[in-house]
This record gives structure tokens, sequence and C-alpha cells, in this order.
């Protein structure tokens, strides 16, 4: 069963971003199933929408580290989690990505 991409219904606001969360981690290294009680929330997550950026002191808006499409690492406890469209999506800072995974 494929997931099919399809944009959101949201527009973010000045650095904000809103993440799909990765799916979290089924097996162990060693090939062990995780029941669900047991599974690490997601830490990684695509940007499925992206804000404008935040609002400099001197009225000009920063432009943003992240793009849409981009796979992004970021807090374990970061962000409001909302469902949208029958998604469940994470809102997010700008400042809570603390990485951009490049392939």
């Amino acid at each position: 069963m494929s997931k099919e991409k399809k944009s959101i219904n949201l527009k973010p606001l000045d650095d904000r971003i809103v993440v799909e969360p990765l799916e979290a981690e089924q097996k162990t290294a060693g090939g062990i199933v995780l029941p669900d009680s047991a599974q690490e929330k997601p830490q990684r997550g695509i940007v499925v929408a992206a804000g404008p950026g935040r609002t400099l002191e001197n009225g000009t808006k920063a432009s943003m580290s992240v793009a849409v499409g981009d796979e992004v690492i970021y807090g374990k406890y970061s962000g409001s989690d909302i469902e949208v469209d029958g998604r469940e999506v994470k809102i997010l800072r700008e400042s809570d990505v603390l990485a951009k995974v490049v392939r």
C-alpha cells in the first residue's frame, strides 16, 4: 500500500514549518520486533510546508534554512502534534530543527 503525498492545507507563519514524521522503527538492529508501546517517538520527518521566515529588527525577512521536501531531525519533545486532512503532522519552529539529512 503506497502512501500518496499530497500538499497540505496549512500555511505556517514566520519561521515555523510543518513536518510529517517518518514511521517509528518496527524492529531493532538485531531483528527483534518492537511492540507499539516500546517504539521510540520518531525524531525525523519530511518538511511539507514552510513559512516565509522570521522578521528581523530592520523589517526584512530572514531566509529559511529548510525547504519543502527536506528530511530533518528535530528534538524529541519539540513542536505541537496536530491532525490535518487525516494526516498526523508536527508544527515546529525552524530553531527546533537540529539537522537536515543530506544524501
